[in-house]
């Protein structure tokens, strides 16, 4: 079993290769996980650095002194990068979306306001939505021992998508239209590789030819329709898998 992981800051200073967790992560440390001396944890930034400790003490409910931390190390971003355009499911299938993606590896999630989506972010809804999704992303990057956490964007419009549609090395949008499975296509080893999801009620006409214009082919996965909570998960272990990053 790999070490738990705490996210900090910053791993810019650390005193005398001492450092306290506090605050909600020194809880959670202290409270949930019920660490104790002797133990090992991981402190990361969730951008890739990161540091091995021991710990020292648990002091009260919401402080762990760990030590030991002499070195940091920087995990290099993995290629390719694959960023899923995950549509706004209803309820809280988004981070059901965002959970399951970052577990399975997903480099970044880009909000997606499909013309067929019946959830819609506005005003403060919308920024209240986000910050639970970005917040998904980061606990489930602690919980599958990430140190590197998805970029969860701000959400996007079908125009934005295909600008960023148009700038990668591949594009697919899961479609039961496509003649081609994902599993069997080209995939680029480096770069950026992007993936559409579409809503409940699926990518309109319309959003299929703009994004077609944008070099985004329809590919479907298998047999059967997956819900948009789940494809994008589905869809990124394949892509890991044929790229040789889960070999």
């Amino acid at each position: 079993m790999t070490a738990p992981v705490f996210v900090v800051d910053s791993l810019d200073d650390l005193p005398g290769g001492q450092y306290v967790l506090d605050g909600p992560e020194g809880r959670h440390a202290v409270s949930v996980k019920r660490l104790h001396a002797g133990e090992d944890v991981v402190l990361t930034d969730g951008r890739g650095r990161w540091a091995e400790g021991v710990v020292k003490a648990a002091e009260g409910k919401d402080r762990l002194v760990v030590m030991d931390l002499e070195s940091v190390h920087e995990e290099p971003a993995e290629q390719p990068r694959i960023t899923v355009v995950q549509a706004l499911p209803k309820g809280d299938r988004g981070e059901l979306a965002v959970e399951t993606m970052t577990e399975v590896g997903v480099d970044a999630v880009v909000p997606w306001a499909a013309s067929r989506c019946i959830t819609q972010w506005k005003g403060e809804r919308g920024l209240k939505a986000l910050g639970k999704w970005r917040a998904t992303a980061r606990e489930a990057g602690k919980q599958s021992r990430r140190v590197r956490f998805p970029d969860v964007a701000d959400a996007a419009t079908s125009k934005q998508v295909a600008s960023l549609l148009a700038e990668a090395d591949f594009a697919a949008v899961l479609h039961e239209s496509g003649e081609e499975p994902l599993s069997a296509v080209e995939l680029p080893t480096t770069g950026d590789i992007v993936l559409v999801v579409g809503p409940e009620g699926g990518v309109s006409p319309e959003e299929l030819a703009l994004f077609a214009e944008a070099g985004a082919a329809p590919y479907r996965l298998g047999r059967s329709v997956l819900r948009t909570s789940t494809a994008g998960t589905a869809a990124t272990a394949v892509l890991l898998a044929r790229t040789g990053r889960w070999s």
